[in-house]
């Protein structure tokens, strides 16, 4: 594409394609990467430094160059600007779909389940929803399910996942839609956690951000479990509690082998690690920096 005409049907592709409630934004490289990597429908990558994105997958991530090098269009920064008007470092932007619904709860409903789900009760912040999904791919949690308004697949919650949304089942569900499995619920007047030992089949819930577990949950709940915590703190962040929970987990799990063999992904890769140690790897945390606590 060289002229003002060619951009302008990009742009409009772009935008129909962004109106549809289903598209997903792709905001950097690393989203890109693990939506490629993980089978993510993507239908629009665009980048104002062809050249330098496909150097960083050479050196960061071999397996999607080829497909990178073909899906990407190079676009004038201008254009870039005007389809997502605060480009990532990367200077790489995509548009995915998001798996479809019923597939999607069938799998987390699918038995016999090797490893958790992970549910968020009525989650306040689209950054610890982000930074859940991200744990849980890297523990190899099969999915993380959300109930109350927020969606777990906005932008935000994504861009914080660094798109490792498409790594396992992520979907909003009703308590009564739970999938099957005994429910671990995180409460301060719990049972100490380090006394049990989870089942794979588990769902490990943690309540909002502010109000804790609701009584409907705690009803539901096949045990309270608490982690440990010094006097005169007051509390965890919710993603180190997830993070906490999963790796007790998986200490204690015979269906977990050694690092790299397990989880969704199949590969070795330390998730929110750079993939080789060197020159910094730009990424986007800022959807980890609002993290809000859990009640004590």
């Amino acid at each position: 594409m060289s002229d003002s005409g060619a951009w302008d049907v990009l742009v409009r592709q772009w935008r129909a394609s962004a109106e549809d409630p289903a598209s997903v934004l792709l905001d950097g490289f690393h989203a890109l990467k693990h939506a490629l990597r993980f089978g993510g429908d993507v239908r629009h990558v665009v980048t104002d430094d062809k050249a330098a994105a496909l150097a960083l997958a050479a050196e960061l991530a071999e397996d999607v160059h080829d497909a990178l090098d073909a899906s990407a269009v190079q676009v004038p920064t201008r254009v870039m600007r005007s389809l997502v008007p605060k480009p990532h470092p990367t200077g790489v932007a995509a548009l995915a779909v998001r798996p479809d619904a019923g597939a999607t709860t069938a799998r987390l409903r699918r038995t016999p389940r090797r490893s958790p789900v992970v549910l968020l009760e009525n989650p306040r912040n689209l950054g610890n929803i982000g930074a859940v999904v991200r744990l849980a791919a890297g523990f190899g949690a099969t999915g993380v399910v959300t109930t109350g308004s927020l969606d777990p697949w906005h932008p935000n919650a994504v861009r914080g996942s660094a798109g490792l949304h498409f790594a396992g089942a992520v979907q909003r569900l009703t308590l009564e839609e739970l999938p099957p499995g005994p429910v671990y619920a995180l409460d301060p007047e719990g049972t100490d956690i380090r006394s049990l030992v989870l089942p794979d089949d588990a769902v490990l819930a943690f309540g909002s951000e502010r109000q804790g577990i609701s009584p409907q949950l705690r009803e539901r709940a096949t045990a309270l479990v608490a982690v440990p915590m010094q006097p005169r703190v007051s509390s965890f962040n919710l993603a180190t509690s997830v993070a906490m929970g999963l790796f007790h987990w998986m200490s204690h799990s015979p269906s977990t082998g050694p690092v790299g063999q397990t989880g969704l992904s199949g590969r070795p890769e330390q998730v929110g690690q750079p993939e080789r140690a060197g020159r910094p790897v730009p990424d986007d945390l800022s959807g980890l920096g609002g993290l809000t606590d859990l009640p004590a």
